[in-house]
Parts: C-alpha cells; structure tokens; sequence
C-alpha cells in the first residue's frame, strides 16, 4: 500500500465521520403501515423517533455516500478480510452490523 493509498484511506475515513456527525443520528428501522411504502424512522436512546424522510437535509448526503454503488467495494473487502490469515478485526464489525441489519437473503 502507497502513502497515498492510506492518505486516501484515511481521508475516507474523515469525511464519513464527519458526515455521520451531520446526519440524523438513531439506529434507522422501517416501520409505517404500508408493506408497499415502509417509512425509515430514527430511534434515539432516550426513546424518541423521527422520520427520516422528514429531516432530508441531513441525511441526503448519507444517503448519496452509501449508495449501492458501494456495496461491490464493501462485498470486495469483506471477503478479502475473510480471506486474509489474519482477520481485521474492523472488518468483522461491518461485517456484525450489517448481519444485524440486512434482511435474509
């Protein structure tokens, strides 16, 4: 890995952290009562909710940034961490929260 391949690492890094600091915060759960137009609700600790689609201002960018154009990159990395000798434990935590979050195949 080059410098600049980690710089870009790293990068990365800064401008999720930083994106997810400007999003609407909660663990995203779909609700409503419609199969055909679930609704993505915010749940905070101290039990409050918000709909997500309500606070689009800041979540957009969230939203645009993990689109399905990054599943090929993370399923690409996924699999090399479980192919390596030694397994990341970073990529074992992506690995557990998307298994918490992803509906069954």
């Amino acid at each position: 890995m080059t410098p600049s391949d980690r710089e870009a690492l790293r990068t990365a890094a800064d401008r999720l952290e930083s994106l997810a600091g400007r999003t609407t915060g909660g663990d995203w759960r779909t609700g409503g009562l419609l199969a055909s137009r679930p609704e993505v609700i915010a749940h905070f600790p101290d039990g409050a909710t918000e709909h997500v689609a309500e606070a689009r201002a800041g979540t957009a960018g969230w939203i645009t940034a993990l689109s399905p154009a990054i599943a090929g990159p993370l399923v690409s990395w996924l699999r090399s961490a479980a192919d390596a000798d030694a397994v990341d434990p970073a990529a074992v935590a992506v690995g557990d929260a998307l298994l918490s979050r992803l509906p069954p195949s």
